[in-house]
């Protein structure tokens, strides 16, 4: 199987960052690095109750940076790995503006 993830946003062309060449990310470093990018956006929880899953963390993560942020290929690379470590999969597809994930 293939390892990439592929973040799409309205009226853009996907983002697909290839990882089949990298090693994979620790899950707890990929959790840390999620956190500090969800602080440092500012993010706000999908949920009323303030519960955030890691997907959501994701999602919300993604529509956060937007394109200009997936435009810088070393950010990008470092979201896609701890995006895969985080929901276990190898294969991540994030819809930024309809706040979904597919695998």
């Amino acid at each position: 199987m293939r390892k990439q993830v592929s973040v799409t946003f309205k009226n853009q062309p996907a983002v697909r960052i290839d990882l089949h060449e990298e090693p994979p990310m620790p899950r707890d470093e990929a959790r840390k690095w999620l956190d500090e990018q969800f602080i440092a956006m500012e993010c706000e929880p999908l949920r009323a109750t303030g519960k955030l899953l890691m997907a959501d963390r994701v999602v919300v993560v993604a529509q956060a940076a937007g394109p200009a942020k997936f435009a810088d290929a070393a950010w990008a690379k470092v979201f896609a790995q701890a995006a895969c470590a985080v929901l276990g999969k190898e294969s991540v597809n994030v819809d930024a503006d309809s706040l979904v994930i597919t695998y």
